[in-house]
């Protein structure tokens, strides 16, 4: 108990008409996180815009209920930016979401995504994502509403291979599948934690469009994907130039990657398309 106290003082609730600027952000994760500069000024940026966007909003309903004519130029919608962070294992992607969402006061629900099945099937389904966000909201709607979730090893529900299965990948494409409703924006119904969902059942129902999702995923296979596609094949003949093959286990060339990448290693492209912001990671080196 002291030390909530002392953690609300030393970080009050997130005020998002009283947002700390991208640098504030990121002077505070500094003093947390060694390295992965890149890394932290995307997160930083990403999270500012994402809290922005509500306020925004938060004030364009307010003109709207006032009748101000002047304001009414604001009538546009605004898509929230979710995240994909990338990285090797123990880059400390995890520890760089929990040290966001204690700056920021915000609830945060972290899971699996090897945990996760289609709806109609046996493990847990995407809404119990949401149900762990409401319990450490302390069954706060509105916090939770405006709370962060953490979806780790995202690349472990890949489908295998670029074309589309035909038979039912239930832990796999079909979670991808499960999860883009939930991602852009919707409202769900959520049961207690730990209990299933049966007809007339007491639920909670919390819109997701305000919760900023971030995916992370370690991706391993994906450095050899951009190398094919952005090194030279050189060619046949005396004169050709002699190609370098270069390390396809590196995590350098993550820096070149583009959604096509992403593609090609087994996520849907309507998944990728709600994941705009891309942070990666680099591997600890000796001084971190």
């Amino acid at each position: 108990q002291d030390y909530r106290v002392w953690m609300q003082i030393r970080f009050p609730a997130l005020d998002i008409h009283k947002l700390p600027a991208p640098h504030i952000i990121k002077g505070r994760l500094d003093e947390y996180v060694m390295g992965q500069e890149q890394a932290k000024k995307v997160i930083s940026v990403g999270v500012y815009n994402h809290y922005k966007r509500i306020a925004a909003m938060e004030e364009q309903e307010k003109a709207k209920e006032a009748g101000d004519t002047n304001r009414m130029d604001w009538d546009v919608e605004i898509e929230k930016s979710n995240m994909l962070m990338l990285g090797p294992t123990g880059s400390g992607k995890t520890f760089l979401v929990q040290t966001l969402a204690r700056i920021l006061q915000v609830p945060l629900a972290i899971t699996d995504a090897t945990a996760l099945t289609e709806a109609g099937y046996i493990g847990d389904d995407v809404e119990s994502v949401i149900s762990k966000l409401l319990a450490n909201a302390e069954n706060d709607v509105e916090r939770a509403e405006r709370g962060i979730v953490y979806i780790d090893e995202i690349d472990k529900i890949a489908r295998k291979g670029e074309n589309t299965s035909i038979t039912r990948d239930v832990s796999g494409e079909g979670v991808q599948h499960a999860l883009l409703k939930i991602i852009e924006g919707t409202v769900c119904s959520v049961a207690p934690i730990g209990a299933r969902k049966v007809p007339n059942q007491s639920s909670t129902m919390i819109d997701t469009s305000n919760i900023l999702f971030i995916c992370g995923g370690a991706f391993d296979g994906l450095p050899k994907i951009i190398n094919a596609r952005t090194q030279d094949q050189g060619s046949i003949g005396f004169n050709a130039p002699v190609a370098v093959k270069k390390d396809n286990t590196s995590y350098e060339s993550l820096n070149k990657i583009e959604t096509q990448d992403l593609i090609k290693f087994g996520l849907v492209p309507e998944f990728v398309g709600r994941l705009p912001v891309i942070a990666i990671l680099k591997d600890l080196d000796k001084v971190a």
